[in-house]
């Protein structure tokens, strides 16, 4: 008994796009990305949501059960210390870097179309955010 689709050219594309289950690939092969493919995409989306300067970002990709676990390693940026009213509107860090951890886990499982199950998130230290001056 073959496989649900055996011996036709293709697939679908929608499905297959979509991930569906049993999608039978447009063209016979297979597609292999990198880790250091994925570790480059997630530390240009940390830097980009945090944004820090990406030479500050360091990830580690690894494979996990359905899906990958990304491992970060970052500055935060916080308000200058100064500024209490930017620093009393502002959330918690713990708060901060869990909602953190749902759009990096969001936004490089959008990106790389692996389902991303965990995200360990190590802050490395603080940087003063860029404020924007109101003339």
């Amino acid at each position: 008994m073959g496989a649900p689709g055996a011996g036709r050219d293709g697939g679908d594309p929608q499905r297959v796009a979509a991930g569906a289950p049993n999608a039978i690939p447009a063209h016979p092969g297979r597609i292999t990305v990198k880790d250091r493919v994925l570790i480059k995409i997630s530390e240009e989306a940390t830097a980009t949501i945090l944004k820090v300067d990406r030479g500050e970002v360091k990830v580690d990709v690894a494979e996990a059960r359905g899906g990958m676990t990304v491992t970060i390693r970052t500055p935060l940026p916080i308000p200058n210390l100064d500024d209490t009213a930017a620093i009393t509107a502002g959330a918690p860090v713990l708060e901060r870097v869990a909602r953190i951890q749902e759009l990096l886990r969001d936004r490089i499982g959008q990106i790389t179309g692996h389902e991303v199950t965990r995200v360990n998130i190590t802050i490395t230290g603080a940087v003063i955010a860029d404020q924007k001056r109101v003339r």
